[in-house]
């Protein structure tokens, strides 16, 4: 019998993988065990006793855990709706949250909720609703309006508030006997976003809920600790490295998306550019790029020149979840080199130069020119060769003013596969969350 300290599973629409960490002795990483997910079987434990199983059959021992953690991309996902008042303010922010919270924006509206949308809402049927808009004791009606016609819908869905503070009390009132969750503005000023205080509910709200979903009814039946989005554990994950080296970026190219998270004030220089504030914690979601589920969006975007004079359909026959030979790996990694690049490349801002605005330039985005590490995690990045060079290519060694990370920052890669593990063991324990991330990256 072997005891260990925590069992971590991270719960994938196809997968589930769990991880035995031990502390005795360091980060130590007993054993790894993989399963099918069996939330379509209607119950998410079978995945997670054969994957414990796996392990104990490698080891050669029996397995016992003081606590067990995990993270869920399965049932689905944390789908969330983004309501509220102006596009790039209280919208912005909103969205801003939602994402860094781990959540998949199914539908966003600005101003007044129409018949249409609610009708959308309703066939979404979303995780989470969130509503936002007006800054502090401004802009009142709006979020007023639309929390009045989506309590009216009969949803029982959770609500999220993060809009003018003035409105508090009416919106109690309105969503009285509801799921309701209160937060500080995301936008309570003119060119501030607040979105730390929403992430956190988002998450809480996502704890409370993950075990309604089909097929996850049973999972605190195993999981006595933190569950998380694994993409806002992804998150935590980059939050808790900023605070110990710094300015980063972390780049995690998956099968269906590609995600890229940063942590970062930026310039101050580019600051006073910028025409609509960031986040200094940022995350953005590529949909469209993943080098298995979606590699032909990947493809269609490529030039003939970068398909070596191979047809898009050929070239799909080389495509694997898990490449095995070389002419596999090959083509995986030209697909997660271009998924690299397209995806920075949309989470970096541009800065364009301006007329008569009375400065010569405006900045528009995320200012990366002061990270210090730049992060590879997922499979594509750390498993497939090359991982370290294509993250080399998206610095910019110019002199001119940028928004890219600058030459002197370094790559790092995350060797053992771990950010979403540490991210949701950070909620537990963030000393040995830091011990284990030091170790994957080789800090």
């Amino acid at each position: 019998m072997m005891n260990v300290d925590y069992l971590v599973a991270e719960i994938g629409s196809t997968t589930t993988l769990v991880t035995a960490l031990d502390f005795k002795n360091g980060a130590e990483i007993v054993g790894q065990g993989k399963a099918f997910t069996t939330v379509l079987d209607g119950d998410v434990t079978i995945g997670l006793k054969n994957a414990i199983r796996e392990i104990e059959e490698n080891i050669g021992s029996k397995l016992t855990y003081k606590k067990m953690l995990a993270t869920s991309s399965a049932a689905g996902g944390l789908k969330i709706t983004v309501h509220g008042l102006v596009e790039d303010m209280t919208v912005k922010a909103g969205r801003e949250a939602a994402l860094g919270a781990g959540g998949i924006i199914k539908m966003v509206t600005a101003g007044k909720l129409r018949k249409g949308d609610l009708k959308r809402i309703k066939e979404i049927n979303p995780n989470l609703i969130m509503i936002a808009g007006g800054t502090d004791y401004g802009e009142r009606d709006t979020a007023l309006y639309n929390s009045e016609v989506i309590s009216k819908e009969g949803l029982k869905i959770p609500i999220v508030y993060c809009g003018n503070v003035a409105n508090i009390d009416e919106v109690k009132e309105i969503f009285k006997g509801q799921e309701l969750y209160i937060i500080e503005n995301v936008y309570p000023r003119v060119d501030e976003i607040n979105v730390e205080p929403a992430r956190k509910v988002i998450q809480k709200a996502f704890e409370n809920n993950i075990v309604k979903a089909p097929g996850m009814e049973k999972i605190k039946e195993m999981v006595d600790g933190t569950i998380m989005t694994t993409p806002g554990a992804v998150m935590e994950a980059t939050k808790l490295l900023y605070e110990e080296i710094g300015d980063v970026v972390v780049i995690d190219v998956g099968g269906a998306t590609t995600d890229v998270h940063s942590v970062t004030e930026g310039s101050s220089e580019i600051l006073d550019m910028l025409v609509i504030p960031e986040p200094k914690a940022k995350r953005t979601v590529e949909g469209d790029l993943g080098v298995y589920i979606n590699s032909l969006n990947i493809l269609e975007l490529m030039s003939n020149e970068e398909l070596n004079g191979m047809s898009r359909e050929e070239i799909l026959k080389y495509i694997k979840p898990i490449p095995s030979n070389e002419i596999e790996k090959k083509w995986s990694e030209v697909l997660r080199d271009k998924a690299v690049n397209i995806a920075f490349k949309r989470h970096v801002g541009v800065i364009k130069r301006s007329y008569g605005s009375g400065k010569n330039f405006l900045a528009y985005g995320k200012d990366l020119s002061k990270v210090k590490y730049i992060v590879g995690t997922g499979g594509a990045l750390t498993k497939l060769p090359n991982g370290k060079t294509i993250l080399e290519k998206i610095k910019y060694i110019g002199s001119d003013l940028t928004m890219y990370p600058k030459d002197d920052a370094k790559v790092l890669l995350d060797n053992l596969y771990i950010m979403a593990l540490a991210g949701v063991l950070s909620k537990e324990d963030k000393t040995l969350a830091i011990k284990l991330l030091n170790r994957s990256l080789e800090i």
